[in-house]
């Protein structure tokens, strides 16, 4: 049975999984729009979501929470410093999805992904 089991498995395992949504995630915070397939964009925003709402905190636990997934200095300073002041006000709903059409080789639904 799958209860209280979230998320896709993206055909991979555990620690690729991880590693792959957080490298993501990182590349969404960064740029501020990605495109991917629907399957990760669903994933990635799950997880970008959780980012951005424990970042709204702004303590130092906070940051080490994100600095432990994302992994990279350079977007969790520019998560508490450029992204946070703009969803000051906002209780959630951080990201967006539209839908661009079928990759030619394989036939996948790709995503963009981008910051409301």
């Amino acid at each position: 049975m799958k209860h209280k089991k979230k998320g896709k498995k993206l055909e991979r395992d555990k620690d690729h999984r991880k590693a792959l949504l957080a490298n993501l995630v990182n590349s969404l915070l960064f740029h501020e729009e990605i495109t991917t397939t629907e399957a990760k964009a669903k994933e990635t925003v799950r997880f970008a979501e959780k980012m951005i709402t424990l970042a709204k905190k702004n303590s130092l636990h906070s940051r080490r929470g994100v600095l432990r997934f994302l992994r990279n200095e350079r977007v969790v300073s520019k998560l508490f410093e450029v992204i946070i002041p703009r969803y000051e006000n906002r209780r959630g709903g951080y990201t967006q999805i539209v839908r661009l059409g079928y990759r030619k080789g394989d036939n996948a639904l790709m995503c963009k992904v981008k910051l409301v």
